[in-house]
């Protein structure tokens, strides 16, 4: 990978330091965010801005004293980036996504890394235990495939007559396999149907649902997933376009018009992981630092979008709602 194929971006409150800079500068720590997946750098300002608050919270600041180096790349190239990263010796490489950090993770193990994602870092041998990570590797993680099962419940509370769901997961994550069975298993409890696919690229996307469309699902549930994050407009407009109430994983896709949404906050998760990275930066070791996982879940619904789909939302279900989209 080139150096012009991934980004650096500067800013008043986000700054990249050029590498002449840093050599004039080498007491200054440098935090490295490797964002393969796009999922800070193009769901919006927001998580970037509460990993700045998390890092803020341990008395870190850039400008400042410390310098952040944001780094978008494409999935699975990372690794000309990370070697870059580590023969220069940066203080910490936090990233996006649980894959990623598995990636980082076999290129050093002596620089501290700080993850955040979905998915199961023991299960996937990046962490030892949550409790005791061990080696240079902590952070927060969702455990997404438990999830899908409450989702499922949600939207049958909310579209009763649906019979045939279709559920969408990406292939690339490390709980794709989980999500389907336990998915599959609570809808067979309760009498319905679940066709899962699993698109892992935007124009997949377009694919999947069209052939879910064509088998006549009645509603339909989105997986935990960067990929199905970043691409949430386009997701939210295909369902209201084919007229399927839709449950997704976050407010990120309420927001942008999607009918609801039960999940963790994403902007809490960056929110955590800069307070980790503060943590590290002050000397503790990722060794010691429990993986965290998420302790507040939210459950928004759209009325707008409901409205639009002719579906009148069960009183039961909108006092259990933490927000309301009027």
């Amino acid at each position: 990978m080139r150096r012009r194929e991934f980004i650096t971006l500067l800013g008043s409150a986000v700054t990249a330091w050029p590498l002449a800079a840093r050599a004039q500068q080498p007491e200054l720590p440098v935090v490295a965010f490797v964002d393969s997946s796009a999922l800070a750098l193009e769901t919006g300002p927001q998580l970037l801005s509460a990993f700045r608050k998390g890092l803020s919270e341990m008395g870190y600041a850039a400008p400042g004293n410390i310098a952040i180096e944001y780094h978008k790349v494409q999935r699975g190239r990372a690794a000309e980036l990370v070697s870059e990263l580590v023969r220069r010796q940066v203080s910490v490489i936090v990233t996006s996504t649980l894959n990623a950090a598995l990636g980082v993770k076999t290129v050093t193990t002596a620089i501290p890394i700080v993850f955040s994602g979905s998915g199961d870092p023991v299960a996937t041998g990046l962490v030892a235990s949550l409790n005791r990570p061990g080696g240079n590797v902590t952070g927060m993680t969702i455990l997404g495939g438990e999830l899908g099962t409450k989702r499922l419940g949600l939207l049958h509370a909310l579209a009763p007559g649906a019979k045939r769901f279709g559920l969408l997961v990406d292939p690339i994550t490390t709980f794709a396999e989980s999500t389907i069975k336990q998915t599959q298993q609570a809808a067979a409890s309760i009498g319905v149907q679940v066709e899962a696919l699993t698109p892992s690229t935007n124009q997949e996307i377009d694919t999947a649902l069209a052939s879910l469309v064509q088998k006549g699902i009645d509603a339909l549930l989105v997986g935990q997933a960067a990929l199905f994050t970043i691409n949430r407009s386009q997701l939210v407009t295909l369902a209201t376009h084919h007229r399927l109430p839709a449950a997704y994983t976050g407010r990120e896709f309420t927001e942008v018009g999607g009918l609801m949404s039960y999940g963790a906050s994403w902007a809490d998760q960056f929110r955590q992981i800069g307070i980790y990275t503060g943590r590290v930066l002050r000397g503790e070791k990722p060794a010691d630092l429990p993986v965290m996982q998420p302790t507040k879940f939210e459950l928004v619904i759209n009325l707008r979008t409901a409205r639009t789909l002719g579906i009148e939302v069960p009183p039961t279900l909108l006092a259990q709602a933490d927000e309301v989209i009027e």
